[in-house]
C-alpha cells in the first residue's frame, strides 16, 4: 500500500513541476508583451511627432484643440516678425493746391493797348420768336430779301456816354451773329461809348428818327439812302454806330443834322476815325467802313460787303 501511495506523490511532484513551468511560461509571455506595448507607445509618439510636424505646416481644418507639440511648432510662425517696407505716402490725404478763381466774363486785350482788363461784357443770341416778329412789324415785312428765320436777335453789354454799363439789342443775319458779338465785346473792353442801342422798330422803322436819337442799329428792311434797291441793312449785314458823332455826308447833305458839329473828325468820345479801335474791330471780321468811301461818305456805317 505504501508503494501505491508513493506513486501519487511522484505524480504530484511531476504535476507541480508542470504547473510551475506553465506559470513560468505565462509570466514570460506577459513580460514579453510589455515591449510590444512600449513599442506601440513609441509608435504613437512618432505618429504624434509626424502629425505635429504636418500641423506646423498647415493645421488641419476644423481642429478644435492642439497638443503641446502642435503649439510649440506653430508658435514660432505666429510670432516671427516679417520685415515690411515703409508705407508709401498716401495720395488720398495730400491736399491739392487751391484752384485759381475763374470767371464767366471773357477777358480780351484791346487793340494796341498791350493790356488785358477783366470784362463785365455779356451777350446772347436767339432766333426770332412770334413775340419779337410782331415787334419787328415796321422793320420786316413779306417781300424783304431775307426771311425771319435767317435773322438773329442779339443782346450785348455796352458802355454809355455816362460811363455806365447798359444792355443793348440788335438784329443781324444769323451767319454773322457770333462775329458781331465779338466786335461788341471788343468795343466794350476798349471803353468805346454808344449813346443808344435799340431796334429800329422802337422808332417806327424810321432810319431818320433812329439817327436823330443817336441810336445805333442794324437790321432794317429799307431802301438805300438817297437811292433805290435794298440797303445792306435789309440783309442784316450792316450796322450804323453813333449817327450823330459819325454822320452821313452827301454833297451838302448831313444826316442827321446834329452831326455837323463833328465834320472836322477830331477825336472825341464816340467818334470813329481811321485806324481807331472800332475800325480795327470790324476789320477783324472782314467788315469794311463807310468812312473810306469817296462819296457819299458814311462815317457811321460798317458792312460785310463793303457797300
Amino acid at each position: 500500500m505504501r508503494g501505491r501511495r508513493g506513486r501519487p506523490g511522484v505524480l504530484a511532484a511531476l504535476c507541480a513541476a508542470v504547473v510551475l513551468a506553465a506559470c513560468s511560461t505565462g509570466g514570460s509571455e506577459v513580460a514579453s508583451s510589455s515591449p510590444v506595448t512600449s513599442s506601440s507607445a513609441s509608435a504613437v509618439t512618432s505618429d504624434g511627432a509626424t502629425t505635429a510636424s504636418s500641423l506646423s505646416a498647415a493645421p488641419p481644418p476644423g481642429s478644435a484643440t492642439s497638443t503641446p507639440s502642435q503649439v510649440s511648432s506653430v508658435s514660432p510662425i505666429s510670432v516671427s516678425p516679417t520685415p515690411e517696407s515703409p508705407a508709401a505716402p498716401s495720395t488720398a490725404t495730400t491736399a491739392a493746391p487751391p484752384a485759381a478763381p475763374t470767371t464767366d466774363a471773357t477777358t480780351e486785350a484791346g487793340p494796341g493797348t498791350g493790356t488785358t482788363a477783366a470784362s463785365g461784357f455779356t451777350s446772347s443770341i436767339a432766333g426770332i420768336d412770334d413775340s419779337l416778329a410782331a415787334r419787328m412789324g415796321s422793320s420786316w415785312r413779306p417781300g424783304c430779301p431775307v426771311p425771319l428765320t435767317d435773322l438773329r436777335y442779339l443782346t450785348v453789354t455796352y458802355r454809355g456816354f455816362d460811363g455806365v454799363d447798359h444792355s443793348g439789342e440788335l438784329v443781324v443775319a444769323a451767319s454773322v451773329a457770333p462775329d458781331i458779338v465779338q466786335v461788341f465785346h471788343r468795343l466794350y473792353d476798349n471803353g468805346f461809348p454808344l449813346a443808344s442801342l435799340r431796334l429800329v422798330d422802337d422808332f417806327g422803322g424810321s432810319d431818320v428818327q433812329s439817327m436823330d436819337a443817336d441810336n445805333s442799329s442794324a437790321f432794317n428792311c429799307r431802301a438805300v439812302t438817297g437811292g433805290g434797291g435794298f440797303s445792306e441793312h435789309s440783309y442784316g449785314t450792316a450796322i450804323d454806330l453813333n449817327p450823330v458823332e459819325n454822320p452821313y455826308l452827301s454833297g451838302d447833305t448831313v444826316l442827321p443834322a446834329q452831326g455837323r458839329q463833328f465834320l472836322d473828325r477830331a477825336p472825341a468820345p464816340g467818334v470813329i476815325t481811321a485806324g481807331n479801335e472800332v475800325v480795327a474791330a470790324f476789320a477783324s471780321i472782314g467788315w469794311a467802313w463807310g468812312g473810306t468811301w469817296s462819296g457819299p461818305i458814311d462815317y457811321q456805317h460798317f458792312s460785310a460787303s463793303g457797300r
